[in-house]
């Protein structure tokens, strides 16, 4: 049976959700993202594009173009409540779903036709959304994930396009190779220098000259170039890791004010563990100069989610990274090789009474918010603002994707 898959995108969503809390932003050049010099572009309105303005750009570089726009800083809670407002209605109407994002959406309209027309009830659909949610939103309609999503794009703002079966080349033809997904800006240079630029070009081409310049990638993007792609929909997404990361509104070195931020970090990503019932056996941490060079080191330990193991092994890797002297610009910390796990009883350190001590530490945590108890060590300048808004675990993305594009 041939697929029909449908892809919903959320128009510039995390304006929209400013828009929908205070309609004096309509119609207005308006930016979210960082508000400081070293901020993000997380959202830009489509009045800002003509002055060049996209999500991922340097705030800074932002306000030099687009003087005039609304700089809003993000709130992640906010738009996690819209998400979820969209992602049931969605739950209560498709068969299968797959949440690429936090303002993306895949779903699996496969024998549907036998019923109804899915163009019909994709448009139906869209239309609720709209109607209930209040946020414009955009979807493509195709036999595989990789059209639905360039179709989408093509649609934008606020419209819907089917690619009927069978034309997929001919649409793609056209287009941008940089409308691939896969080809970032290093790949879309590598295109240039060949003088390639439309995925036309890339499908005249043959697979095997794709996969000398490119690799295994090659092959990836040749065939998204022709229309083919047999990935399936993801209904859940399992964490392989959990990670935080801090960029300083100045550089420093003050070892005080950075060994606060990486204890914080450590101390909430072990609860985040503890919280989704997982251990961890890989510690990395990273950082970053002022002069953009980044390192990072891992060290491989016994499976475990306790802060007083967790923390000594991050200090540990801290002082060993930071040898420059240097003005520090980020740092960060990352869990991973994952396990499902409670808490690891140490047999020659732990005692009863620290396993209890975490439980009830925990239930502070779940009932008044990530940092409402936490370690001395981790207390200091800034450190209050690091944790998560919801479980990282719960089979979700990531909530904020500040430099996707949107």
């Amino acid at each position: 049976m041939r697929k029909t898959i449908l892809h919903f995108d959320l128009d510039t969503f995390f304006v929209s959700c400013e828009r929908l809390l205070d309609s004096r932003l309509n119609n207005k050049p308006v930016i979210v993202g960082g508000t400081g010099d070293r901020g993000v572009v997380s959202a830009a309105s489509y009045e800002t594009r003509a002055y060049g303005v996209h999500s991922g750009m340097p705030m800074k570089m932002a306000r030099q173009l687009c003087p005039n726009a609304i700089y809003i800083r993000g709130n992640a809670g906010t738009y996690t409540k819209f998400s979820k407002q969209v992602t049931q209605i969605l739950q209560q109407e498709v068969p299968i779903l797959e949440k690429a994002s936090v303002d993306e959406f895949y779903a699996d309209l496969t024998g549907m036709d036998r019923f109804f027309g899915c163009y019909k009830f994709a448009s139906e659909l869209r239309t609720k959304i709209i109607k209930e949610s209040g946020l414009p939103i955009s979807f493509g309609l195709s036999i595989n994930k990789t059209v639905s999503k360039i179709a989408t794009t093509e649609a934008k703002p606020n419209n819907q396009l089917k690619i009927d079966a069978g034309y997929e080349k001919t649409f793609l033809a056209p287009l941008s190779i940089k409308k691939i997904p896969m080809v970032g800006e290093k790949t879309y240079r590598a295109f240039c220098n060949m003088g390639v630029k439309s995925v036309h070009t890339v499908q005249q081409m043959p697979v095997e000259m794709m996969t000398s310049v490119f690799g295994k990638n090659g092959r990836s993007i040749w065939l998204r170039a022709n229309g083919i792609d047999y990935s399936p929909i993801i209904e859940y997404h399992e964490r392989k890791s959990i990670s935080n990361e801090r960029t300083y509104g100045q550089d420093t070195t003050d070892n005080t004010t950075l060994k606060t931020t990486i204890v914080a970090m450590a101390e909430n990503l072990a609860y985040q563990l503890r919280r989704g019932g997982k251990l961890t056996s890989c510690v990395t941490v990273k950082i970053r100069y002022s002069d953009f060079q980044t390192y990072s080191k891992q060290l491989k330990i016994p499976y475990t989610s306790a802060d007083h193991h967790l923390i000594p092994v991050v200090l540990e890797l801290f002082n060993k990274l930071y040898s420059r002297r240097m003005l520090i610009r980020l740092v960060g910390v990352r869990y991973s090789s994952l396990t499902a796990g409670t808490y690891q009883i140490n047999l020659f350190d732990d005692e009863k009474k620290t396993v209890n001590l975490y439980k009830a530490m925990d239930a502070i945590r779940t009932k008044y918010g990530d940092r409402s108890i936490t370690r001395a060590a981790a207390l200091g300048s800034g450190s209050h603002t690091i944790g998560n808004f919801t479980n990282p675990f719960n089979g979700e993305p990531p909530i904020v994707l500040a430099h996707r594009h949107q």
